[in-house]
């Protein structure tokens, strides 16, 4: 066990664990960022955001997060590599102490940060992965000005697959939004206003069975559930979005997690155990954005700088 007592161990170094870690670092607290792969999180997916305060015209992904990490390298931040794999509470008959687990070695904190953030849920047909940020995106957001004037199938038939599809139009030349059920998920003021784009077009009760191309993607074979007959389909990029699975697993066993695994929170980030607040994509919310990922972040290390004060 590391015999380093910190104020505070944030797990997790994308947008809002790497915010969370500069403002506690400006607090003067003594703290260990954790992070089992390299800084960004799932925006790494991406590689470049258009919709991030302060830079017109967008700025590519990896600059983006270099920013940020220059930034908490600047104030003397060290990024602990490591994959958490629990976090226990320490019974010391006084204020709460905490160990956060990963397979290497244990840290002791007063308090916690969780920013481990979620990842796209995959269809799991062939050819997803290897062209991943090559046609195939999780964000439309993001990439949609990748895909001017080029036709896109969205997958998901929920609010978020809709919206999605929706502000596609806006770039690509043609979005079909293709859903395995008959009837779509989503509200039926989307749906209106999408059957009402001349832009996007419908395939019902249909999965991919392969996502087709080389170095990028070209095409899908298409599957009728109903019928079980398959066919080629020609497009330029796949956006995916059928879900994200947060990565809070190290955590079910001291917080409270809702039926998908997010964790709710209050408005200052605080979770139902005292001393550990959540941050960015693990907590429960309806935006998922590096806009105020990156928000939360500051307010969760506000929240255990406040509570860090009164104990």
């Amino acid at each position: 066990m590391n015999d380093v007592l910190y104020d505070v161990v944030v797990v997790g170094a994308g947008p809002a664990g790497m915010v969370a870690s500069l403002y506690a670092a400006r607090y003067r607290l003594h703290l260990a960022l954790i992070e089992k792969m390299s800084c960004g999180g799932q925006i790494i997916l991406s590689p470049a955001i258009d919709n991030f305060p302060g830079f017109p015209g967008g700025i590519a992904t990896v600059e983006l997060i270099e920013r940020f990490k220059k930034q908490i390298d600047e104030l003397g931040v060290q990024i602990e590599p490591g994959e958490v794999t629990q976090i226990a509470s320490v019974p010391t008959g006084k204020e709460p102490l905490y160990t956060v687990e990963t397979q290497e070695k244990t840290f002791r904190a007063k308090s916690v940060i969780i920013a481990s953030g979620a990842k796209s849920k995959r269809l799991g047909a062939k050819g997803e992965e290897k062209l991943i940020g090559r046609g195939v995106s999780y964000c439309g957001t993001c990439d949609a000005p990748l895909f001017r004037g080029k036709d896109v199938v969205v997958v998901g038939g929920g609010d978020r697959a809709v919206e999605e599809a929706l502000f596609l139009t806006g770039y690509a030349k043609t979005v079909t939004l293709l859903h395995r059920r008959q009837a779509l998920r989503a509200s039926k003021i989307l749906e209106e206003k999408a059957k009402a784009s001349p832009k996007l077009k419908f395939i019902l009760e249909s999965v991919i069975e392969e996502i087709t191309g080389d170095n990028k993607v070209s095409g899908l074979i298409l599957k009728n559930v109903s019928s079980g007959t398959t066919r080629q389909f020609a497009c330029d990029g796949v956006f995916i979005f059928v879900g994200i699975d947060p990565v809070t697993a190290f955590a079910g066993s001291i917080l409270e997690r809702d039926e998908a695994g997010f964790i709710p929170t209050d408005e200052n980030m605080k979770t139902s155990r005292e001393g550990i607040f959540a941050c960015g994509d693990c907590r429960k919310k309806e935006l998922y954005q590096v806009v105020n990922a990156c928000a939360e972040g500051a307010v969760a290390a506000y929240s255990a700088h406040k509570y860090l004060l009164n104990q």
